[in-house]
C-alpha cells in the first residue's frame, strides 16, 4: 500500500467541542492537500466544511446522536436530514447503546433504520458507531447484524470519546460478522501509520483519525 491509497481511506476528523472555524478551515485544507476520503466535523460546521472542499473529491461527514447515542430517534433523523440538506454526504451516527445492552433489538433496529432511510434518500452514506469499548462481543455481533439488516454502509468502532478506541480484535470481529456487505471503519486512538495498517489488515476499509496528516507524513518519510 502506498501513501495515496492509505490517504483515500482516512476520515480526517475534528470533533472537539472547542474547535474553532479557523481550525475547521485548516482541517479542510489538509484534507484537500492529502486527498483524504472525508473530513468529519460537528453539525454546526457542515456548511463551512462544504464551502472549503466543494471543488475537490473530499466528502463532508458529520455526526448524529453524538457522542452518547441516547437521543430520540426522531431527533437523530432530523439532525441527519438537516446536515444532508446543508451538503454533508456521510453521516456517522451513534446507535442507542443502552437499548443494545438491554437486548432491545427492535429499538436499535428502528433507530438505525430511520437514519438510514433519510441518509440514503439524500444519496448519502451511513456509518453506525457501536462504541465497542462499552460492549460485549455478543452485543457487538448483534449491532453488526442489525446494521447489515437495515443496509447501513459502514459499522464503526468508536466515537473516541467513550469507553476506549479501536482495537484489532474488534475490527476483525466486525469484519467477520458483516462480511463484504458493509464497510468497517476503525476510529479512536489511531495515531501512527502502524496503527492504521494494523486496522486495515484486520479488515477496516476506512480509518477515522485526527492524526491523518502525521500518519501520511510518517509514511511518505518512510518511503
Amino acid at each position: 500500500m502506498n501513501w495515496q491509497d492509505l490517504a483515500r481511506m482516512i476520515d480526517h476528523t475534528l470533533l472537539r467541542p472547542e474547535a474553532t472555524p479557523e481550525q475547521i478551515i485548516r482541517l479542510c485544507s489538509e484534507a484537500r492537500e492529502c486527498s483524504f476520503a472525508a473530513v468529519v466535523v460537528n453539525p454546526c460546521y457542515v456548511t463551512l466544511a462544504v464551502s472549503q472542499v466543494c471543488d475537490s473529491l473530499v466528502k463532508v461527514a458529520t455526526v448524529v446522536g453524538f457522542p452518547l447515542g441516547a437521543t430520540l430517534t426522531s431527533v437523530k433523523r432530523f439532525e441527519a436530514e438537516e446536515a444532508l440538506r446543508l451538503g454533508a454526504g456521510e453521516i456517522d451516527m451513534v446507535l442507542n447503546i443502552g437499548a443494545l445492552k438491554s437486548g432491545d433489538r427492535d429499538l436499535v433496529l428502528s433507530d438505525i433504520r430511520s437514519v438510514a432511510e433519510v441518509t440514503h434518500a439524500h444519496g448519502g452514506l451511513l456509518k453506525v458507531i457501536l462504541e465497542t469499548g462499552l460492549l460485549t462481543d455478543e452485543e457487538k455481533k448483534m449491532a453488526c447484524e442489525i446494521s447489515v439488516a437495515v443496509e447501513a454502509d459502514f459499522v464503526k468502532t468508536s466515537t473516541g470519546f467513550l469507553g476506549g478506541g479501536a482495537t484489532v480484535a474488534d475490527v476483525a470481529l466486525m469484519r467477520r460478522i458483516v462480511g463484504n456487505a458493509v464497510g468497517v471503519k476503525a476510529a479512536g486512538g489511531i495515531r501512527t501509520t502502524d496503527d492504521a495498517k494494523a486496522m486495515i489488515a484486520a479488515g477496516a476499509n476506512r480509518i477515522g483519525t485526527s492524526s491523518g496528516v502525521s500518519i501520511i507524513h510518517e509514511m511518505r518519510g518512510g518511503l
